[in-house]
């Protein structure tokens, strides 16, 4: 069912690079692997004990799907959808047919999708509450109570408003209940409706002619309506539009910039340190995000064309994230991508455009080789933490290191091409940049050429990233950059010594 990754593919990606083959194939695979998860959140709803999962909650899962199912059957978005159709036997049935995986006729369809409902069914966040709901599946037989229960209950939930968005987007119109959550009905990529009441509140939900009407008891009824893509406008103040950023390129649709989502928040764990709160954009905030993003497309574009088009092809959502208190001021900034929120990108506030542009180079290289380690087994390193990395303190598994030192590569490639346009107000900086990160790149490349768990493949992809890191010496830095860098790098790895060194292994020497 999954591609072939052809070698020409996978040296570009080795590169930091990918052509528009090479990334139209990533998002093929990623939106297959979407399309097999929802329809596993359905199976394990159905093997569930009833405990875990009521018999009512079963029924309306398949009802949902239906419905989903339903909507991604719509003709094309050039074609006019008749106003008229109603929900029928097809979206309400329970039956196998009912349950067939949406489009699996399809599944290789490219990212521009032929229908209106796979841009919204493949939004970045649906893949974390997919997770979340075979977590709580897979719980042990029993009463499924208290916090666990209380999460698998408005998971299961939420798809209702995952299908209603989308049978939404394709044309459908439709009656269906939704649970607000605490207060809040959150709808993808739409906005979010605050209820009267306070808790899990009933929302009835009619959509016709592109208008959604939410009806909840003792308040007004709420009319919003859609628009072409992304949000969702309304004249009650107890809608909160969801707001989108404009497109890359002027051919480009806008990119959701999601502050609503309730699955938006960074899962606990180490790998993200303190990136786990995400912001509420308040009107300041939205207009610092916009002013950034104003001159992103061309700050990507000045450290080489393939970086505005690896955003183009991957790049589906931003999710705004407070700033930690760590961070500082200037061109400080943080930043993350989730393995299963594939296209989605969390960055705290951006400073300026050039430091927005190396935030997407630098977490799309995450996306990239994630998406690439789903189709080609790079090494079997076990995941002991002992290798050394110059931009952490502590020890890093060997994947770690390996995603780490990619990304690096990219930003090292990224600065050096800035650097070498002609007239840039920040060239001087660009050069600092770039030989900082080749030296941390120069550091951490024996460690993983070195290591006896490459598979051939894994190898060739090693190897191909340090002939990229050995071909930015034809434009080298200004020495006093490189000094400076080499410095830093060696006084990082001796103070790693001190604390680690016990942990370092030969082969990173």
């Amino acid at each position: 069912m999954f591609p072939v990754v052809p070698e020409q593919a996978l040296l570009e990606l080795a590169r930091t690079e990918g052509g528009p083959d090479t990334l139209a194939l990533l998002v093929r695979d990623q939106d297959t692997r979407r399309l097999l998860l929802l329809r596993a959140v359905l199976d394990a709803a159905e093997a569930a004990e009833r405990s875990v999962c009521t018999t009512a909650q079963k029924a309306r899962l398949r009802e949902d799907w239906a419905l989903l199912t339903e909507a991604d059957r719509m003709p094309a978005a050039d074609a006019t959808p008749d106003p008229g159709h109603r929900r029928g036997h097809a979206a309400t049935r329970s039956d196998r047919d009912g349950r067939a995986l949406p489009g699996a006729g399809s599944a290789q369809a490219p990212a521009s999708f032929a229908n209106p409902a796979r841009a919204r069914l493949f939004h970045p966040l649906t893949g974390p509450w997919a997770r979340s709901c075979l977590r709580g599946l897979d719980a042990a037989p029993g009463p499924a109570e208290g916090e666990r229960g209380l999460r698998l209950r408005r998971d299961l939930a939420h798809f209702g408003a995952i299908a209603a968005v989308v049978a939404a987007g394709a044309g459908i119109s439709f009656s269906t209940r939704l649970t607000a959550r605490a207060g809040v009905l959150a709808l993808p990529s739409l906005g979010a409706l605050h209820t009267a009441r306070s808790g899990d509140v009933p929302v009835d939900v009619t959509c016709a002619d592109g208008r959604l009407v939410l009806r909840q008891a003792d308040a007004p009824d709420v009319t919003v309506h859609l628009e072409s893509g992304a949000g969702a406008w309304s004249g009650s103040l107890a809608w909160t539009p969801a707001h989108a950023l404009p497109g890359l390129t002027p051919a480009a649709p806008p990119l959701p910039l999601d502050d609503l989502d309730p699955y938006r928040e960074l899962p606990p764990g180490p790998r993200h340190g303190n990136l786990r709160t995400p912001l509420a954009l308040d009107d300041a905030e939205r207009k610092r995000w916009l002013q950034a993003w104003s001159g992103t497309a061309l700050a990507l574009r000045s450290g080489g064309a393939q970086r505005l088009a690896e955003a183009g092809t991957l790049l589906r959502c931003m999710v705004p994230l407070e700033t930690p208190p760590d961070v500082g001021t200037g061109r400080g900034s943080c930043s993350a991508t989730r393995r299963e929120a594939f296209g989605g990108l969390l960055s705290s506030t951006p400073p300026d455009s050039v430091t927005l542009a190396a935030t997407l180079v630098h977490e799309l290289q995450h996306a990239k080789l994630a998406a690439l380690g789903d189709l080609v087994t790079l090494h079997r390193a076990g995941p002991a933490a002992r290798y050394f990395a110059p931009w952490r303190t502590d020890p890093r598994p060997y994947d770690g290191l390996l995603q780490g030192t990619y990304s690096h590569l990219a930003m090292a490639a990224f600065y050096q091409r800035r650097a070498l346009v002609g007239g840039l107000p920040d060239r001087d900086w660009a050069w600092a940049q770039h030989a900082r990160y080749r030296a941390q790149v120069g550091a951490a490349l024996p460690a993983l050429v070195g290591s006896p768990d490459l598979t051939v493949r894994g190898r060739r992809f090693v190897d191909e990233m340090a002939a990229a890191h050995d071909r930015m010496a034809d434009h080298p830095a200004p020495r006093g950059h490189v000094a400076r860098a080499q410095a830093y790098v060696a006084s990082a790895r001796a103070l790693w010594n001190q604390r680690h060194g016990s942990a370092l292994p030969p082969s990173n020497g």
